[in-house]
């Protein structure tokens, strides 16, 4: 994650006033970090991935950056077997980095985690310039076209794409739809 991306997730959880936010992808726990940061002190980050040597990293990452245990909880498996098990509209914020393949699916299970006026977030969908390229274009590149066009069509969502990193989509979850 660059650090303007990384800056952005903090001020989108500062936004939202978040308090929980479910992350799919822990990876090393530099968004974990920055999500952390603009979360409120009494937050909790319920961070997702399949690889435990991630989480632990994480866990010590988020050690060494002043946070208390009790601020994040880690759960190993897959996003789309973990994610049906968290609470319904029990979420602020939901962080999608994890396999873009699924991240369809992750919004359709967003969707059901946010809260009305909450906020999912979708790492890396310029996939490094190739969502606007011409010319044939690989099935993850395809898949992120359709999770934009996805969003972009939602009477549910408001979204916006920022120019940030490899490029943040955000959406918030509306209270009614449009």
């Amino acid at each position: 994650m660059s650090p303007g991306a990384g800056a952005a997730l903090g001020l989108l959880a500062a936004t939202v006033d978040a308090k929980a936010v479910a992350e799919i992808g822990t990876g090393c726990g530099v968004s974990g970090i920055h999500l952390l940061h603009g979360m409120r002190p009494d937050g909790v980050l319920t961070t997702v991935d399949q690889e435990p040597e991630h989480q632990q990293f994480a866990r010590h990452a988020f050690r060494a950056a002043g946070f208390a245990s009790n601020r994040a909880r880690f759960i190993p498996g897959r996003a789309l077997d973990v994610l049906p098990r968290l609470a319904d509209a029990g979420y602020d914020l939901v962080f999608c980095d994890g396999d873009r393949m699924e991240f369809l699916d992750y919004l359709a299970e967003s969707l059901r985690l946010l809260r009305p006026g909450g906020l999912v977030v979708f790492e890396g969908v310029f996939a490094h310039g190739r969502t606007i390229g011409s010319g044939p274009q690989p099935t993850e590149v395809l898949r992120l076209r359709e999770l934009l066009r996805t969003v972009r069509e939602s009477p549910e969502l408001l979204p916006s794409l920022l120019p940030v990193g490899d490029g943040l989509l955000c959406a918030v979850k509306r209270s009614t739809p449009a």
